[in-house]
């Protein structure tokens, strides 16, 4: 069906009416403005429908600005269900499982660390094992890979890789409960046993940043960022690891969707009752593969770390290089939200969505707890990537959830494409951006063009208040794989 069957209910939302196609059980509503509008993907717009008519489902199926076609679930939708009546999915999480961003923070001031760009960002790649298939320096013996599957990121900061009091400002303390490592098979253990560690490939990346602007000086403050200052965004989750883990159980959830009898519009939307076995096993081992990509930022963020001080020549304090906060955007969980008045448990799937929870929430960490959850929005390697805060506004409106990034523009076969006879390195360096990769291809196929502007994708959120600006952070130096 074309764009303009939908209805503008603002200038920051859409909407996909209940009866768009046959099937929608409620209506899908979509961030995205009138600058964005036509970069709307048909398919994309079908799976917001089709997620709208899976069983359980509770409000609206919502879609961010960052939207763009996914596997069942649209990169960029969140979706609740009622846990007593409705269902999870893998497409609702996706194949990388807790892929996510963390960002530090340190004392170091862009006029100092300019000049030495190239150096840094050469070492960076040769201590940060990246690329397609790339092994890490740790190997995971059956003891050590059930620990890190129930542990998550406690077991890197156990093993020597940072500090306890990095637990705190990291989604959920870096760990989710309820992790069964029997639950995993043996090819999804194989692939992650030299992969911890690893930033991969793709839009996976380390990247060096200033901040460029502040928004709001208080918010800024009690996050420990200030104009000019050197900051580091890492950016991968839990490699192939987590795709086996998703592969195995999406041939599982086909058949639960059959055995129980659910319709589905589309056989990606593969999904069960969330109390069935097959439901409850998908899920732990879904929080097994969180916890890995949570030990694997750990890891990363404590290798950045020592490249720092080891090159510069300083000591941990004058460094001052800490966590600001670590988020997830793919995975489900167990919340606890508002409907029409009344307290319910939904699992709420965020599939390329980042949580935006409020000041005061529960679940924030102490430290945070007045200002808000901090969210984490990385844009392209050319110009920007941005920190907000959770709002109320997004608790009533999208069950505690923001956009997770700047959302793909072209696909990969098109961005390489249109990047052939260009040296996207040297128009990088142009810029003032230092950048390395594992190979050319991975160059091009994450080139700015190829993602839509993330100032763009931001403003709608904040304008729209589900979460609010506090920062922008400017590129210099990026690793790619």
């Amino acid at each position: 069906m074309a764009i303009a069957t939908l209805k503008r209910i603002d200038e920051n939302r859409l909407e996909v009416p209940g009866d768009y196609k046959p099937g929608m059980r409620t209506r899908g509503i979509i961030y995205v403005d009138k600058v964005l509008e036509g970069a709307l993907e048909p398919g994309a717009i079908e799976q917001v429908a089709d997620v709208a008519s899976l069983p359980g489902i509770v409000g609206a199926s919502l879609a961010m600005p960052d939207i763009h076609t996914g596997y069942g679930f649209p990169i960029g939708g969140v979706a609740a269900f009622d846990i007593k009546e409705g269902v999870i999915s893998p497409g609702g999480v996706g194949y990388d499982i807790n892929c996510g961003v963390r960002l530090l923070r340190s004392n170091l001031r862009r006029d100092f660390l300019f000049p030495k760009m190239k150096e840094l960002t050469g070492l960076l790649y040769n201590e940060i094992p990246s690329g397609v298939g790339s092994k890490g320096r740790i190997r995971l013996g059956p003891a050590d890979a059930g620990k890190v599957l129930l542990k998550g990121a406690r077991w890197a900061v156990e093993k020597g890789y940072g500090e306890l009091s990095d637990l705190e400002r990291i989604e959920s303390g870096g760990y989710l409960e309820g992790a069964d490592p029997s639950l995993i098979s043996k090819k999804a253990y194989d692939r992650g046993e030299a992969q911890q560690g690893t930033l991969g490939s793709g839009n996976h990346f380390l990247e060096v940043q200033y901040v460029d602007q502040i928004y709001d000086e208080a918010a800024a403050g009690a996050l420990g960022l200030f104009e000019e200052q050197v900051t580091v965004m890492i950016h991968t989750g839990s490699r192939g690891f987590g795709h086996q883990v998703c592969t195995d159980f999406l041939e599982v959830m086909g058949k639960a969707a059959r055995k129980y009898g659910i319709e589905l519009p589309d056989r990606e939307l593969a999904c069960a009752p969330f109390h069935s076995p097959e439901a409850q096993d998908y899920f732990a081992a879904m929080k097994a593969a969180a916890n890995y990509a949570w030990a694997n930022r750990q890891c990363l963020m404590h290798w950045t770390r020592e490249v720092f001080m080891s090159m510069l020549g300083l000591s941990p304090k004058d460094l001052g290089m800490s966590l600001v906060y670590d988020v997830a955007h793919n995975v489900a969980k167990i919340e606890e939200h508002q409907v029409n008045g009344q307290k319910r448990e939904l699992i709420v799937h965020r599939k390329g969505s980042t949580r935006a929870f409020p000041p005061g929430h529960p679940e924030l960490p102490a430290v945070y707890r007045d200002l808000g959850q901090p969210v984490l929005i990385p844009g392209d390697m050319g110009r920007a990537s941005f920190v907000l805060v959770g709002t109320e506004k997004a608790m009533l409106e999208t069950f505690g959830s923001t956009c997770h990034g700047a959302g793909r523009m072209l696909s990969r076969h098109q961005a390489i494409r249109q990047a052939k006879g260009r040296a996207i390195w040297r128009e990088m360096e142009d810029r003032g951006i230092i950048v390395r990769s594992a190979g050319r291809e991975t160059l091009a196929e994450e080139m700015p063009e190829a993602y839509k502007d993330i100032s763009n994708v931001v403003d709608v959120v904040h304008r729209a208040g589900i979460s609010r600006k506090v920062a922008r952070l400017r590129p210099m130096g990026v690793i790619k794989g």
